[in-house]
């Protein structure tokens, strides 16, 4: 630093004697960091006429005084507490700001007109950031939807992860990357392990339903993953590995690059998990598999592969083309996931076994269009193509000399799906007009290829129409009603209206709305057909969509004290489902959907936020019930409730770059009824348990290496009391996975940013 600084000072001596500026600011902390990019505003005191210039510090806080003489200067930025000083002629200074505490709102755009704070938004947006993603030590977003309030993960080890949000389950949530849906519900789930986060900044969630702007599957929330976006005009290289003592190793990398107003990236990795038993030592040090019953394994092995091509430009055509300033960004990944499951050796002799291998392979491309225009206007195109395929391969293993060979036709199973999506919106968003609106289409073609569908291959396309409308009644009083209409092509769709508000009042932030919601019945629905020897289940294409009632309420108070920031969050909802869509017997042992039930979820949520200087805390409260059906005709409890504790600590030790966090989460029995083969009345129920996380992560280097090192689980949660009935089979009682156990874990993270001084311009007085 000390060698920088003289190069500077023999700069400044070169450029005085053509009379030009000379002088420097470094802007640092309380601890002697440099603080980068803060907002440096220079007024010439010795000019002739009011000359001011603003600059941004680079990344040693660094910045050049464009003028020459005394000159005042005005420091801000967010964080600290601005300052006003004066730089005088051949001196230069170093600049120390002090931390100031204050509520940061996190910048939202899912469901919104404009990108807009979250303060200002009428939904109530939670908001994910990179930081608690890198906190969590989270690989997928199974991972980081494990600790949120009022969200529940389920494993199956075969199918994968799903969740549910506010007591409904995965087949309700619509899950975004960039606003495109992501396809492939096995079991009508999404598998969250799945989707890797190495290419995500943030994870919005929206809780109830977004059918007006979404359409089918919003029915529950809406969580949309944003992906990182290019910026500036810097060259960057990033390195990221993972490995934890449970069996994982991953490692992925990116680099990106800029062309002017071009920016281009290319990322991949790999993660890798050699499968757990809960037998298995804390700390794997014998990889070897042998030829016994070790080779089964509860968590199968696991290997993806993932790769993404990224571009994006401004001003796509020319200044003279009728069309003007269109920005664009086009993405296309790919990502391949391999599940082995290894079976126990067969008796007598233990000779061979029967394999499984679970290949599934996604890819999807989108490009985006938007412009943004004078009068406060915004148009928004998107074209999307997702592919989504699922093979089945099942093996005979020789065990003494290792041959394979597939067994019958029916142990084979394909299933491949692709959707066509085009979505526009054009919007406006003066914040001094009483009026902003939104108007969109959305059309949707999906088709569905496998043995076990009618005919072998079915499309279901839909068509929508889409608009709501801002319309501030009051000062401090924002109404949003909204409507969206769509034809589809199997099934009769419903008209689904929407009605949110948001009222300011003092310190606090009311939010009000209805919303009706709708899920679509799926292929598998309207067209499975699956018969063997243990199943008959066929579609039927009849269905109706479901139809769900929403009604919820939040308030918001934050109160800033000095350096302490105090937020208490009160919320409540309502869910009425109707047309719920049932496997039942159709006829003699045959299965089928029907719409037959109706579920009502409700439940209330209480969360108390403070941070300080060095400190952050949360602490949320969640009571959700489930509605039991069958107390219409037997004396059992209408709801069954469960209730939820999470808290989360941080502590942010700037002078050492070190930062730690905890996080500790309260899940409560679930509990339910049902009826047994006997005509009986059963009680089924999952038992609750606890989960404890704790991360440390140290930067290096000016965050250029970030080491986190951390404990995942480490009350050792692995199997959970269950018992109920398993779907169309009998009823079981025993143990559901829920983790893997306890686990130690560490991630190396490395980012090399070709960032150089940026050249000011120096400006003399004429």
């Amino acid at each position: 630093m000390r060698f920088r600084l003289a190069i500077l000072l023999f700069f400044s001596s070169f450029f005085s004697s053509f009379g030009q500026g000379t002088t420097y600011v470094k802007v640092i902390d309380s601890y002697n960091n440099p603080v980068s990019n803060a907002h440096v505003q220079f007024t010439c005191l010795e000019c002739k006429n009011i000359n001011i210039k603003s600059i941004l510090t680079d990344k040693d806080g660094l910045v050049f005084n464009p003028f020459y003489g005394t000159t005042e200067i005005y420091i801000s930025c967010i964080g600290f507490k601005s300052i006003l000083d004066t730089l005088y002629s051949n001196t230069s200074k170093n600049i120390v700001l002090k931390y100031e505490m204050f509520d940061i709102d996190e910048v939202v755009v899912t469901a919104q007109y404009s990108q807009k704070s979250s303060s200002k938004a009428v939904h109530k947006v939670k908001v994910i950031n990179r930081k608690k993603i890198e906190s969590l030590g989270a690989v997928n977003l199974r991972d980081v939807l494990t600790n949120e309030a009022n969200v529940r993960i389920t494993q199956d080890n075969i199918l994968g992860s799903s969740t549910s949000v506010q007591g409904l389950s995965g087949q309700n949530i619509k899950i975004l990357i960039d606003g495109v849906p992501v396809i492939g519900r096995v079991g009508g789930n999404i598998d969250l392990s799945q989707i890797n986060i190495n290419d995500i900044d943030r994870i919005e969630i929206i809780e109830g339903p977004l059918s007006v702007e979404y359409g089918t599957n919003a029915l529950a929330g809406t969580i949309n993953l944003i992906t990182k976006k290019s910026s500036g005009k810097n060259n960057k290289l990033n390195l990221n590995s993972y490995y934890e003592t449970a069996g994982q190793s991953n490692i992925d990398g990116g680099l990106q690059f800029n062309r002017k107003v071009y920016s281009y990236s290319l990322s991949g990795g790999r993660n890798f998990f050699d499968g757990w038993n809960i037998t298995d030592p804390f700390l794997k040090t014998d990889l070897k598999k042998i030829a016994d019953s070790s080779r089964f394994n509860a968590w199968k092995p696991k290997e993806q592969k993932f790769m993404k091509f990224a571009c994006s430009g401004k001003n796509l055509f020319l200044k003279n083309s009728i069309i003007k300033n269109i920005n664009y960004r086009f993405s296309s990944d790919y990502f391949k996931e391999k599940i082995t499951n290894k079976g126990y050796p067969m008796a007598p002799y233990n000779e061979h076994a029967y394999d499984d291998n679970y290949n599934t392979d996604r890819w999807s491309s989108n490009l985006n269009l938007n412009q943004t225009n004078r009068n406060n206007t915004k148009l928004n195109l998107i074209f999307a193509y997702n592919y989504f395929r699922r093979q089945k391969n099942s093996y005979r293993i020789d065990l003494t000399t290792l041959e394979k060979k597939l067994r019958g036709y029916l142990d084979q199973d394909t299933t491949i799906f692709d959707l066509y999506m085009a979505r526009g919106t054009y919007s406006s968003f003066n914040d001094s007009s009483k009026f902003n609106y939104s108007l969109g289409y959305d059309v949707n073609v999906e088709s569905g290829k496998g043995k076990r569908i009618k005919q072998k291959v079915q499309t279901i396309a839909d068509a929508a129409l889409f608009s709501s409308i801002e319309y501030q009644w009051l000062p401090n009083l924002i109404l949003r009603p909204g409507i969206r209409y769509s034809y589809n092509t199997s099934y009769k769709s419903p008209l689904t209206p929407s009605f949110n508000l948001k009222y300011n009042l003092n310190k606090w932030i009311f939010r009000g709305s209805y919303s009706s919601g709708f899920r679509a019945p799926s292929i598998k629905d309207l067209y499975f057909d699956f018969v063997d020897s243990n199943h008959d289940i066929q579609g039927n294409p009849n269905l109706i969509a479901e139809t769900s009632h929403n009604f919820s309420f939040s308030a918001v108070k934050t109160i800033i004290n000095g350096n302490k920031v105090f937020k208490i969050t009160g919320l409540g909802f309502y869910n009425d489902i109707d047309n719920l869509i049932t496997l039942a017997i159709s006829e003699g042992t045959a299965y089928s959907y029907f719409n037959l039930d109706k579920f009502k979820t409700l439940g209330a949520q209480t969360q108390f936020e403070i941070t300080m200087e060095k400190w952050k805390a949360i602490l949320t409260g969640t009571y959700t019930g489930s509605y039991n059906s069958l107390s219409e005709n037997l004396e059992v409890n209408r709801f069954s409730y469960s209730p939820e504790l999470r808290s989360n600590v941080t502590y942010n030790l700037k002078k050492y770059n070190l930062n730690f966090s905890g996080f500790c989460k309260y899940s409560g029995e679930v509990v339910g009824y049902y009826i047994d083969g006997n005509d009986s009345l059963q009680q089924n129920f999952l038992d609750d348990f606890t989960t404890l996380d704790l991360t440390i992560i140290k930067g290096f280097w000016k965050n250029t290496l970030k080491w986190t090192i951390g404990g995942k689980n480490l009350l050792n949660v692995k199997n959970i009391v269950s018992q109920g009935p398993s779907g169309v089979h009998s009823s079981n009682s025993g143990y559901v996975s829920m983790s893997w156990g306890a686990s130690i874990f560490t991630a190396i993270r490395i980012n090399l940013d070709a960032n150089r001084y940026k050249k000011v311009k120096v400006n003399k007085d004429e």
